[in-house]
């Protein structure tokens, strides 16, 4: 079964969002982002919307994407954002937002889904499908609000992975691959951009309380006859010395420092918030 999270539209009118006032020369700390434009996708639930809110608590505006329009308006309503309903599995879809004549400032590359078969049995549509819209996808946003940010001298761009961009698991073939590509992507385009006042990072977290993760853990605890805590402990979190799931917070504090002042020098770099998983 293949779960999506991630998304955008096939065709939206386009405005130039560029905010009255330039971003000031010295950020107020309690907002160091006002002024400044940020993108976010998968941004209806989970990460994505944990980051969206911590964005917009540093002062920026918001251009929210998801696949989930309806479930996206009530974030993007919420939060005074804009809303961009677009299947980002769609090369045209992400073409339509237009995005090389609006104002982003900073790029938070959130969407996935998973499917998990052995690969002899992996079906090729899902797994093309997975790279089109973790990698593929990132890659196009990248390449349309890249020229915007060199021509302002400044832009954040911040790819969300996973412990699994550095380790794999059985049966994820295209999740493992497309994370792995994501985490060079971002290492290209911090090479390419440096100077320029352009940073790219990657922040790849362990498993992260959300609602997809809390449905697997339901799903193996009724598979195996143990409780969801037996299930964390001794099948999602094996490989992890500190047993619990990372909080979508964390990673939105994280994503947030990455895209605010005193960081100028930090690209080409993944953080991990894994609980050691990597380090064993």
């Amino acid at each position: 079964m293949v779960r999506r999270t991630g998304a955008a539209l096939a065709s939206c009118d386009v405005t130039d969002t560029t905010p009255a006032t330039p971003p000031d020369a010295e950020p107020d700390p309690r907002r160091p982002l006002a002024g400044r434009t940020a993108l976010v996708t998968g941004a209806a639930s989970g990460i994505g919307r944990a980051v969206a809110q911590r964005l917009a608590a540093a002062g920026a505006e918001l251009l929210l994407v998801d696949l989930d329009a309806d479930r996206l308006a009530g974030v993007a309503e919420a939060l005074g954002a804009e809303a961009l309903a677009c299947d980002l599995g769609d090369a045209d879809a992400v073409a339509a937002l237009g995005l090389r004549r609006r104002r982003v400032d900073v790029l938070v590359n959130n969407a996935g889904l998973q499917h998990v078969a052995p690969v002899e049995d992996f079906d090729p549509e899902r797994f093309a499908l997975i790279h089109r819209v973790m990698l593929h996808a990132p890659f196009l946003l990248a390449r349309d609000v890249l020229p915007g940010m060199y021509e302002r001298g400044w832009g954040r761009l911040v790819h969300l992975t996973s412990a699994h961009g550095h380790r794999a698991s059985a049966y994820k073939a295209a999740y493992v691959s497309a994370k792995h590509g994501l985490e060079g992507l971002s290492k290209v385009i911090a090479v390419e951009a440096a100077g320029r006042g352009v940073t790219s990072n990657t922040v790849a977290p362990g498993y992260v309380r959300t609602p997809l993760v809390e449905g697997q853990v339901a799903d193996q605890a009724r598979r195996h006859g143990i409780g969801e805590d037996e299930v964390l402990e001794r099948v999602m979190l094996a490989r992890t010395p500190v047993k619990r799931l990372v909080e979508p917070a964390e990673v939105a504090e994280l994503v947030a420092y990455l895209c605010g002042p005193h960081t100028d020098s930090i690209t080409g770099a993944s953080h991990h918030l894994d609980g050691g998983w990597t380090a064993t």
